[in-house]
């Protein structure tokens, strides 16, 4: 004769000490849009060229030509990834002339580019 399923109450699998606190703790959770969001912007570090140029841009301003010298790539795949890095605020552009140079967009990125490369290097 087969069990009745069990009915899973929200709290089984906690330790019985910290019952109380997991549903304070729920409530302080990111939801599924920031998440979905945060997730999808990792995702835009998770390309090597991508790396590569915010690498470049992190020691120095530059315009599309110089990056497709530096990493010996052509000029459409530069623009896609610039592209992809600036509607994710990860670059910025500004225009002098007809020449549009590129930066880190604030010193955030600057920070976790810099903590992430100090995490890989240290392990």
């Amino acid at each position: 004769m087969d069990k009745p399923v069990k009915t899973i109450n929200k709290y089984d699998a906690a330790c019985p000490e910290e019952e109380a606190n997991l549903q304070t703790l729920r409530t302080s959770l990111m939801d599924q849009e920031t998440s979905s969001e945060m997730a999808n912007w990792f995702k835009t570090f998770s390309d090597p060229t991508r790396l590569r140029i915010m690498d470049a841009l992190l020691k120095k301003e530059l315009c599309v030509q110089d990056l497709t010298v530096l990493l010996d790539m052509g000029q459409s795949a530069i623009s896609h990834q610039l592209r992809t890095l600036r509607n994710m605020r990860i670059v910025k552009r500004r225009k002098a002339g007809k020449t549009v140079f590129y930066s880190l967009d604030d010193e955030h990125i600057e920070q976790i580019f810099l903590q992430t490369l100090q995490h890989i290097k240290h392990g």
